[in-house]
């Protein structure tokens, strides 16, 4: 396992963090004793990053991960949360009382004293002009209830509002073979103001994993199935907004470029470290061998210029119509 540093937390953490979505709700039935073990697994293979969210199962992911972090008593590990989303997305919702109590709450469902980093979760863009709003998370970090604070947002434009802030420390944004306007528009500002960036929804929500086919069913409490339209939530979320006729179309193109031994999903989170910019990236894994194979693709050979090129290929003609512009 690669070690980067995050930003201005001064954190060294995986580069290849465990995403829990998954266990917490929203990708079908989850059984917790399994999902136990996917966490246990990936700490074994060194996996040191945990992303979770208070809406996650309404606090059913933070609870899990609390309970991992009794069971691994006496170990190093970094836990990233968000709050934001337990309310309508009113910007009059979001004050230091509210900033508090969610705090609050997730330092009960993960037991501890002081949340390692939490993130504004994916909020109306007018937060990011709103400077009270960091000086309430620069409160909060005074008071010793948050060790540092960062944003998770769905637009490049979001992320480089936000980054303006000095107190910023890291910043999560979809980015993968299928969203690839991070890499012109944030890393490097990111890099220059020490602002840590987690790549989110690595896989495509199971896209670029390679396992989809015309005839997959989800199941109905599956976003999959039930916000490919953004009935939910932002279209983004789901395949990250590709349609999933011509997401499968180019996972088809790109199983060429699989390594030998390796995985679809191992190359796709491969091609993500590519990029130094990058912190970590945070597949999300239900089971042990998801976890461990996603630790996996750390130990993956550089991919080669000619397979770089290749992707870049296919997403400038095949996918950046459909989304570079919108997110």
């Amino acid at each position: 396992m690669e070690y980067r540093r995050l930003g201005k937390t001064g954190r060294e953490v995986s580069v290849i963090g465990f995403g829990s979505w998954a266990i917490g709700g929203d990708w079908g039935r989850v059984d917790d004793a399994l999902s136990l073990r996917a966490l246990h697994a990936a700490a074994d293979v060194g996996i040191t990053l945990f992303d979770t969210a208070d809406v996650y199962g309404d606090g059913h992911s933070e609870r899990l991960i609390g309970r991992f972090l009794r069971e691994r008593s006496g170990e190093s590990f970094f836990v990233a949360t968000k709050m934001g989303r337990r309310v309508p997305l009113d910007p009059g919702n979001y004050t230091p009382e509210a900033f508090r109590a969610w705090v609050d709450r997730s330092r009960e469902n993960l037991g501890v004293d002081r949340l390692d980093l939490v993130q504004l979760h994916c909020l109306p863009t007018a937060i990011y002009y709103q400077p009270e709003i960091f000086a309430a998370l620069d409160d909060l970090v005074d008071a010793g209830a948050i060790a540092a604070y960062g944003v998770s947002v769905e637009k490049v434009e979001e992320a480089l509002k936000a980054i303006e802030f000095p107190g910023v420390a890291a910043v999560q944004i979809i980015f993968n073979m299928f969203r690839q306007r991070p890499a012109d528009r944030i890393l490097a500002e990111a890099a220059r103001r020490d602002v840590g960036v987690l790549a989110r929804v690595p896989l495509a929500s199971g896209m670029l994993a390679g396992r989809l086919t015309p005839t997959t069913e989800f199941e109905a409490s599956d976003h999959r199935r039930f916000n490919r339209h953004g009935e939910s939530f932002d279209v983004g979320e789901t395949f990250s907004g590709v349609d999933y006729e011509t997401g499968l179309a180019v996972v088809d193109e790109l199983r060429a470029l699989v390594p030998g031994g390796a995985s679809m999903a191992q190359l796709a989170l491969r091609w993500i470290l590519m990029h130094e910019g990058v912190t970590a990236t945070i597949p999300g894994a239900k089971t042990p061998v998801q976890a461990r194979a996603n630790a996996a693709a750390a130990d993956l050979a550089p991919l080669p210029e000619a397979t770089m090129a290749r992707v870049s290929e296919l997403y400038e003609t095949r996918i950046k119509p459909l989304v570079h512009q919108r997110w």
